[in-house]
């Protein structure tokens, strides 16, 4: 999965082109090297956003990048899929001063692009092997950023992964036109060059947790969400009603390669924009989102909601499906009612959306039979309670990060999440083999 499919390549190419080298160091020079830097507070892992620009300008590249994985070892993919209007570009001086932000999210992948193409190398804080052995459930953002921590400080790792390929999201969930698989899995090789075993298509059940806590040190649960909720009107459980998460990581994978015909999104997040825009790049003929509340409700970002209506897809505010309606096997419409601003249905509103395909977007269920599992580990409504400067759960020999215990926000949130329990850990493995 090095290479895109062509199909893929050709429908998904990037939506913000990296940097020329010219305009790069141009864009650089831009940068005011705020003493106080908002920009670094903004951003999660903290990246000291004025160094590595300023290494830019005076081309220094290599410098550049490592400062960037001094902070964040999936600098990369981070400066793909960040939303930087509302971090650290939304926090630029610039801001204040009616110009336009500097380009961070560009400038960072410039760098990070520039590390790669010279087969950089992920540096060791520690020489040699220290006695200590941990393991990472999931091989998701935060699972990777705490192995590659653990594994730069010395220690052995261990990720234990369901599906054939690590990255999580980053591999199978992100729009490809953001992140393609290719460029997630580059970045992921440098940490297993650190030493770090990935296991694949392990389940995760009683017997092998009770093997893994008596095997490891600690245990870092990283396994993000579960599946995505289903569209509970009659009908909603047809083969033509597909989850939106399963729908990304299908043509990610090349499985699908083309879209037909009419097709409705339910809901109005990230993902479900990332689901529209994709069926329209794939050759759907029509796209609606449909969203049961006013554009102001929608999760999605400001930013994502025109790139979708730039790509063509139309929205359906207020707008509740109630039926899916089918002609044998194939599906023939969602039957929808208009609602008003305390959702009840609008007498007289109701219509049939014609659609070949229903994408449904509307939010994830946690992994409750397996985080129920862990024992003496809390949770809280199906999160994971942990220690907020440590990551460690109630139970000492579990920590934890990412989408289980945030509910599911941003790459870069769960890479800190899984750095600071690296480190936490770290401090626990050093004072018990002194």
């Amino acid at each position: 999965m090095r290479e895109q499919h062509p199909i893929i390549a050709e429908r998904f190419r990037d939506l913000h082109p990296p940097f020329a080298p010219q305009a790069a160091v141009v864009e650089a020079n831009r940068c005011l090297n705020c003493f106080d830097a908002p920009c670094t507070a903004a951003c999660p892992t903290h990246i000291d956003v004025p160094k590595f620009i300023k290494k830019i300008a005076s081309g220094n590249l290599n410098g550049s990048a490592r400062t960037i994985l001094d902070a964040n070892v999936l600098g990369a993919s981070c400066s793909r899929v960040c939303p930087v209007d509302v971090l650290c570009e939304g926090a630029c001086v610039m801001n204040h001063h009616n110009e336009q932000p500097i380009e961070i999210g560009r400038l960072q992948r410039f760098a990070m692009d520039a590390f790669h193409a010279r087969g950089g190398k992920l540096t060791k804080k520690f020489e040699g092997r220290r006695e200590g052995k941990v393991a990472c459930i999931g091989a998701g953002p935060a699972s990777l950023a705490c192995a590659a921590e653990l594994a730069q400080q010395g220690f052995a790792v261990t990720v234990f992964e369901r599906r054939p390929l690590p990255g999580g999201l980053n591999t199978y969930g992100v729009a490809e036109y953001k992140l393609p698989a290719w460029s997630s899995l580059r970045e992921i090789e440098l940490i297993e060059e650190l030493g770090v075993e990935f296991r694949f298509g392990v389940e995760i059940d009683a017997e092998k947790l009770a093997e893994i806590e008596r095997d490891f040190d600690f245990v870092f649960i990283g396994v993000g969400l579960g599946a995505g909720h289903g569209l509970k009107v009659p009908g909603g459980d047809h083969s033509g009603v597909v989850d939106a998460l399963g729908f990304i990581a299908a043509y990610k994978t090349a499985k699908i390669t083309h879209t037909a015909g009419k097709v409705a999104v339910i809901g109005a997040g990230n993902t479900a924009i990332d689901a529209a825009n994709a069926a329209l790049r794939l050759g759907a003929e029509e796209v609606s989102i449909v969203y049961r509340r006013k554009r102001e409700s929608m999760s999605a970002f400001e930013f994502e909601y025109e790139h979708a209506k730039q790509e063509g897809a139309r929205f359906l505010w207020q707008t509740m499906p109630v039926r899916v309606s089918a002609d044998g096997g194939m599906l023939e419409f969602l039957d929808c009612t208009r609602v008003d601003d305390a959702l009840r249905p609008v007498a007289g509103s109701e219509f049939s959306l014609a659609c070949d395909l229903i994408i449904t977007a509307v939010g994830q269920s946690p992994l409750v039979e397996l985080l129920e599992s862990l024992k003496g580990v809390a949770l809280d409504k199906g999160r994971v309670v942990v220690e907020p400067r440590t990551g460690q759960t109630t139970n000492p020999k579990y920590f934890a990060g990412g989408d289980c215990v945030n509910g599911g926000r941003e790459v870069v949130d769960a890479v800190a999440d899984g750095k600071r329990a690296a480190i936490a850990m770290v401090h626990e493995l050093e004072a018990a083999y002194v």
